[in-house]
């Protein structure tokens, strides 16, 4: 079985949407686990009605994570942002995924809601990025097996920076599975702050994580 944990904080406007279309897998026999990370707004209310598990941690992407995953009853665990669409014929490569004795982690291609060529060459750069270095982002939608999840501990539970922590202790076991359709990632940060500002934004701050720059001090230049 396959289990998808969503992380949210305040996101009464999309919540319901966007669980809907998450529908369709729950049909199929997956498991909806939604961990809110103390909203104050309708969310968690919103999402009992669209989820098998909803439940409150203490806030925090990776931390809201690990909750949803000890919890979980999947052989697989599926990390999804909530404005992060799965491709709609998705489930295919995941039963192929379930079915799999050689499955340890992955992740999908992305793609960004914006149509236009700036948004497209990024995303293009975040997938070539991930396939030399076998570090996915959250806007990939990371998958890995509950078996190996456990075995490294889960997330690192760090306030940014947990998507490449964790990436870097997965390849460290085993070759990554690229699924071969891409998620839709929103880019509404994306155009909050600007197309370029995000760009050098997510650089520098990636540059001082590797050079070991603390993540609690990175987090507050993020937000």
């Amino acid at each position: 079985m396959l289990s998808i944990i969503v992380p949210v904080l305040n996101e009464a406007k999309i919540i319901q949407r966007q669980l809907e279309d998450l529908q369709v897998y729950r049909e199929q026999g997956a498991e909806l686990i939604v961990v809110d990370g103390g909203s104050e707004d309708q969310t968690a209310h919103l999402a009992k009605f669209l989820a098998d598990r909803v439940i409150v941690s203490e806030p925090g992407r990776a931390t809201q994570m690990n909750r949803g995953a000890e919890i979980a009853t999947g052989k697989v665990l599926l990390f999804l942002h909530i404005d992060t669409d799965l491709p709609d014929n998705s489930f295919v490569e995941l039963q192929q995924i379930l079915h799999s004795n050689h499955f340890n982690w992955g992740w999908f291609d992305v793609r960004l809601s914006n149509a236009g060529i700036g948004y497209q060459v990024v995303a293009s750069c975040m997938n070539i990025r991930a396939r030399l270095t076998w570090i996915c982002t959250g806007d990939q939608s990371l998958l890995v097996s509950r078996q190996l999840f456990r075995k490294i501990r889960g997330f690192p539970e760090i306030p940014l920076m947990e998507d490449v922590a964790i990436s870097k202790l997965l390849r460290r076991v085993a070759q990554p599975w690229i699924c071969k359709e891409p998620v839709v990632a929103s880019v509404r940060r994306w155009e909050q702050k600007g197309l370029v500002r995000t760009i050098l934004l997510m650089w520098k701050l990636r540059f001082l994580y590797f050079v070991g720059v603390n993540p609690d001090r990175l987090v507050t230049r993020y937000y």
